[in-house]
């Protein structure tokens, strides 16, 4: 989620935060059998349309304060149309205004060049739109969009000029070729940041458990590192708690450096400060830009 100059190493004892915003939450026609804000699985969560402006920025403040590098702007929703590219505009602008040294991060779905040249010229700096398992997979957990309709969507990210943040969910009960598929697609398309989620059940999914476990989480992490190389960031989000919680000394040691600090989208987090306290104590410190 953050630009990245290629000619640039960075240092594995920085760990950098990033903070998401669901400004836009649980209006999802599509079926993706991993995503609770799909209106099609009836999961009990916090469904709100767009947020006040002022509350974004507000917030976005609160991310800061606790030294969130990037700042991420989700809707839920296929992808992007004239409202919500103007939404997401409008906002950028808001919190440029009040913050100057904060990187933006749009995640919106599906979207074309022109939407994210438009989002670019008004703040956003970073596109995350993730292509989740192999595309072969994908086609068994969601019916009404295809995996290349992503892919594409990340390679308009490029072509707009934006930095590409794309990564995926693992344990999905897919297996460990789809995985490694995931893993080669992620770096054909050169990102400037992947986030490795985990999957966390939820009784209205249809994907019933995670098939993970800690140490083929930590292979993940060393061969995704590995793979991408030491340009990229290697980011734990979603699911990072119930995983690692307690060993992320270990998650760091295989490749990680940065991670997603306070509430996911439907779930709760950990503490910010105390995410920050456990990385002092583990001898890292926070990086303020990249």
């Amino acid at each position: 989620m953050f630009r990245v100059q290629t000619q640039r190493r960075y240092q594995m004892s920085t760990v950098y935060l990033c903070a998401i915003n669901n400004v836009l939450s649980g209006a999802c026609n599509e079926d993706c059998a991993f995503c609770t804000q799909s209106i099609k699985h009836h999961a009990d969560i916090e469904r709100h349309n767009y947020k006040q402006i002022e509350q974004i920025v507000s917030e976005a403040k609160v991310a800061k304060s606790f030294g969130a590098f990037g700042y991420c702007l989700v809707t839920s929703g296929k992808g992007l149309d004239d409202k919500k590219t103007e939404f997401i505009a409008k906002v950028a602008r808001a919190i440029k205004q009040d913050i100057s040294d904060i990187h933006l991060i749009g995640c919106n779905g599906i979207a074309d060049q022109d939407q994210l040249r438009y989002l670019k010229k008004n703040g956003i700096d970073s596109y995350n739109h993730n292509l989740e398992t192999s595309p072969w997979y994908y086609e068994k957990i969601c019916t009404t969009h295809s995996w290349d309709e992503r892919y594409q969507t990340c390679e308009n990210v490029k072509l707009a000029g934006l930095a590409l943040c794309s990564g995926g969910i693992f344990g999905m009960e897919e297996d460990a070729e789809d995985r490694d598929e995931l893993i080669r697609a992620i770096a054909s398309l050169e990102p400037n940041s992947v986030p490795i989620n985990f999957f966390i059940s939820n009784k209205a999914l249809p994907i019933k458990s995670s098939n993970l476990a800690q140490d083929e989480a930590l292979s993940i992490i060393k061969e995704t590192r590995k793979t991408l190389g030491k340009e990229s960031i290697i980011m734990i989000a979603g699911g990072r708690e119930l995983m690692f919680g307690g060993n992320e000394r270990e998650m760091f040691g295989a490749g990680a450096n940065a991670i997603v600090i306070g509430d996911y989208l439907t779930t709760k987090g950990e503490d910010a400060l105390k995410d920050i306290q456990m990385i002092k104590d583990l001898g890292f410190k926070i990086g303020i830009k990249c």
